[in-house]
């Protein structure tokens, strides 16, 4: 088991890993996606993962479980899942210019697992659209 700088969320039983540095933006997308795609927390900040049968599982950390930190507004609650299998690894790019217009599939490989990654520019006004689309195209 690993404990990992990132945050999650499930898309109707499917896991998205967002992975960036402190002030990338990722609980700012976390929070879109919850509030205008249905999505369900499952943490904040820090994940542990771990593979289960060749599959990534991410788990909220107990101690800040339901929390998402909210700019400006502070700590917000929200139901959560308790952990998810990863199914799309997301990684901020702070730099539009270097995102791709036709990217290759990429991949990352997350405890000897395997898992579909793309990079998004986490507060273009289409970030999390493009996520849920990549997700759907997995």
């Amino acid at each position: 088991m690993a404990n990992i700088y990132a945050s999650c969320v499930s898309y109707y039983g499917k896991g998205i890993l967002i992975r960036g540095k402190s002030g990338s933006g990722k609980s700012d997308l976390c929070l879109r996606l919850i509030m205008n795609k249905g999505c369900l927390l499952v943490g904040d900040d820090r994940i542990d993962i771990f593979e289960k049968k060749g599959k990534l599982k991410a788990y909220g950390i107990k101690t800040i479980a339901n929390m998402l930190e909210v700019r400006g507004i502070g700590l917000a609650h929200f139901p959560a899942k308790k952990s998810e299998i990863i199914n799309l690894v997301v990684d901020l790019e702070e730099d539009f210019n270097k995102i791709e217009r036709y990217p290759e599939p990429e991949y990352e490989e997350i405890e000897g697992v395997k898992i579909p990654k793309i990079r998004v520019h986490p507060f273009e006004a289409s970030a999390a659209e493009k996520i849920i689309l990549a997700l759907s195209l997995r």
